[in-house]
């Protein structure tokens, strides 16, 4: 069997989790953002499991294809919400998925990390919570500061020019 990543080395710049949700999507957005005026790294991570994973091109009926098959169809997935988030192409932006459930996969990425952002909720869950229970253990438990991006979010005080303040809404 092929090998996958299941943990991911990171040193400094902006870790963001990103699951495929549409608050993921957001956080990304406010991440590249900060990153364009800060002139930093961006590393999206999505920490994946085979019930997480979208199916990959050689799935077929009977057949359960290797993971590295799952790892790619994972990465692939990524790297298309990073180009539809229509960032700064100045933003220097790196993809990472590891094989590990979300809050431990991410808690390992951003050990090293400036800043971890995240979305307040991911897929999953109750519709009615405010913050997700990855997020929630991150909050609690990561080793670098946190910023949870809520759904409606836009960053736009980020691209203010210094001085001015804008409206978010």
């Amino acid at each position: 069997m092929d090998e996958v990543a299941k943990t991911v080395r990171i040193d400094g710049g902006i870790v963001v989790g990103h699951d495929g949700s549409k608050c993921a999507q957001e956080a990304l957005v406010w991440a590249g953002r900060l990153a364009a005026r800060a002139d930093i790294d961006v590393h999206v991570v999505r920490a994946w499991q085979m019930t997480t994973a979208p199916q990959p091109a050689t799935r077929e009926h009977g057949y359960v294809p290797p993971l590295a098959d799952f790892e790619k169809a994972v990465h692939d997935e990524l790297t298309a919400h990073v180009a539809a988030a229509g960032l700064d192409p100045e933003v220097r932006v790196t993809c990472h998925v590891v094989h590990r459930p979300a809050a431990p996969g991410l808690m390992q990425a951003a050990e090293n990390a400036h800043l971890l952002v995240m979305g307040a909720r991911g897929r999953g869950g109750f519709a009615g919570l405010l913050l997700g229970s990855v997020s929630d253990q991150l909050v609690h438990h990561a080793p670098c500061p946190v910023t949870v991006v809520r759904t409606g979010a836009t960053g736009k005080e980020i691209a203010a020019a210094q001085g001015t303040v804008l409206d978010a809404g």
